[in-house]
Order: C-alpha cells, then structure tokens, then sequence
C-alpha cells in the first residue's frame, strides 16, 4: 500500500459516490471552503496496486487551544474494505509525519464508521484516545428517502404531520434560493437561535463562504419560511453525494409552526434532486429521558420527522507532543461548562 496526494476533484468525487457511507465534510468543496478560511488543506489517497482503497482529506488547525490536523468524518472507505486494519495503519504513519513537519501537537479524526466493538478496537489497537469534544457530530438522525412522499408523511410523529399541514393552512411561504439574499435573512436570526439553545455560532464569515463554495456546484440551497412577509425559520441545506444534510438552521419563536414547513419542503427537494437520505445532522442520545440538555428540543424536533439514528465511532486524538494534556483538561473544562 502507497499514500499519495489525490490531485483530481472528478476521482475524489466519484470515489465517494461509491463509498457506502456519506459525508459533505469529505467533499472536495468542504476543502475548498476550509482553505478560504486560512486553514492548509491536504487531499490523499491509500491505494494498493494502483486501486483506491480509501481517502482521507486533513485539514490543519491553528486555534488558540493548539495546532493539530484533523480528519473530518472520514477516513473514508470504499464500502467497510475488509483492510481496514492495514489501511489505518498506514495513513496513522503518514499523518504522524506530516504532524511533525507541521508542528502539531496531535492528531484528531472523527471516523465514520459505525461504532461497532471491532470498529472501536480498530482506534484501541493503534493507540488512540477518545477526544474530549467532538468536532462533527457523532450520532445523527436520517431520513430513506427512497420512500414516497405518502409513506414518508405516515412515518412521521402524528404531531409533527399535523403542524405541516397547520403551517400549510396557515399561509407560510417556503422560498427556495441560492441567492445570497436568503443567506442574509437567515443570518438576521441565526444569532438569536444560537444564544437560545446554547449553542457557539460559526462567524458571518464562515456562513458566508460555506454558502458561497457549495452553491456554485448546485451542493446548497436556502429554505426561508416566511409569514405574513418575515422570514420566522431558515434552513441551510447541502446537497452531495446523493444525500442532503440540514447543516445549518435558524428560527424566530413563534405559535406558526414555520419550522416544520421549511424541513418538509427541504426533504422534498432532496427527494426531487434524486438523494436517497436525508441527513437531519446531529442530535443527542436519549434525548426524550433527558431534562436539561441545551440540544433536547432540537432532537425531538428532528426525530418527530421518522427515521433512524446512526450511532459513529467517536472523535479519536493521537498526542504528538506532552502539549496535547493541556488541550485535553482545556476541552474538558468547556465542556462541562457548555453542559454537554
């Protein structure tokens, strides 16, 4: 086996439609994005007698808390590769070199791979450690979309079908756009959603070029729901690889299930660009026993739509330097801070 630079976006891309499971934060373009953000951005390949085996795109870190690279979603396989073992083992060595050339103090990666007992002891074998936070989300709710749009509104929580067809009734507008208009008016609000379920928003400037990257490739799409005129609730959502991730939302409290609506005609665009999942992205375990986690509503929210959750191996550090241990009290602290 041989690790090298993939240099090609069209091999990148097809590769990743092969692969069964799917992330956007593997795509090409999410490169693209993190190098307009300042960050160094490398694309490889493991190949084994000219066939790729897997990908992997690093992107370096440079934050307050330490430098390290970090593997998003990913690497990823070409459909659970029965060398699993030996392909980890070769892109852990290559990362570690080029960890060290780039003075980093440690290595992260949020695989996707399902947390199984050998997918976990796959991370054990080699050394790596849970990371005290995690960076993309490790258990997400999906939606088949290979179903019709019947079976689809049968799935759903009774309450749930019944606000759609409220917010129907009600005369919400759902403006669909790549306009960058509507990534405005969804950042009007998005501040506010943040401060209201706890959570740190991403910068204008990342909303701004996420959007920007994506778009141009037809890869996102604004949903504005609005009433009487004002937008109450705004979706940003990235088409890739056949699936449809609802990466990014904001909405305003209001009696007008608003929200509902914008989900609903998100997840029939997808069906209509021909995904066959839709992504709700992250939500929290046992969120219907729970009573004070700040992402409890968010979750029921999510899951009133139907569907499964999918549970992945969690975010795995590999220290590089003794440097790492204060990152890690520092992740612990916030996190216990954040209350997650």
């Amino acid at each position: 086996m041989e690790v090298r630079e993939v240099e090609n976006k069209e091999q990148w891309e097809n590769f990743l439609l092969l692969c069964q499971e799917k992330t956007f934060c593997h795509s090409w373009n999410w490169g693209d994005f993190n190098s307009l953000l300042g960050s160094k951005v490398w694309r490889f390949g493991v190949f084994n007698a000219g066939l790729l085996l897997a990908v992997f795109q690093v992107i370096g870190i440079k934050a307050r808390r330490g430098n390290f690279l970090f593997v998003p979603h990913g690497p990823i396989f070409l459909k659970e590769h029965d060398k699993k073992k030996e392909i980890l083992g070769n892109v852990l060595n290559f990362l570690k070199q080029l960890g060290k050339k780039e003075e980093a103090w440690f290595l992260r990666i949020a695989p996707l791979l399902l947390r199984t007992e050998e997918n976990n002891q796959l991370f054990e074998y080699f050394g790596f450690i849970n990371a005290p936070m995690h960076m993309h989300p490790e258990i997400t709710w999906e939606l088949d979309l290979t179903l019709p749009e019947d079976q689809l509104l049968k799935n759903m929580r009774k309450t749930t079908r019944y606000l759609i067809r409220q917010a129907e009734k009600e005369g919400v507008d759902v403006v669909k756009s790549a306009r960058k208009e509507e990534l405005e008016s969804f950042e009007e609000i998005y501040w506010e959603t943040a401060k209201r379920h706890s959570f740190v928003p991403f910068s204008k400037e990342y909303l701004e070029k996420e959007f920007e990257v994506f778009s141009k490739d037809n890869q996102a799409m604004m949903f504005s729901g609005k009433y009487n005129g004002d937008v109450l609730s705004s979706a940003m959502v990235i088409f890739h690889s056949q699936r449809a991730f609802y990466h990014q939302g904001a909405s305003l409290p209001s009696k007008i299930p608003v929200s509902y609506l914008v989900q609903w005609e998100a997840i029939k665009e997808a069906k209509t660009r021909g995904c066959q999942r839709y992504n709700f992205w992250g939500i929290v375990p046992g969120a219907e026993r729970s009573h004070n986690h700040p992402w409890k509503g968010l979750t029921l929210f999510k899951k009133g739509f139907g569907g499964e959750e999918k549970d992945y191996v969690r975010t795995k550090d590999f220290p590089l330097s003794w440097k790492y241990w204060l990152v890690f009290i520092f992740e612990q602290l916030r996190k216990r801070k954040r209350n997650l």
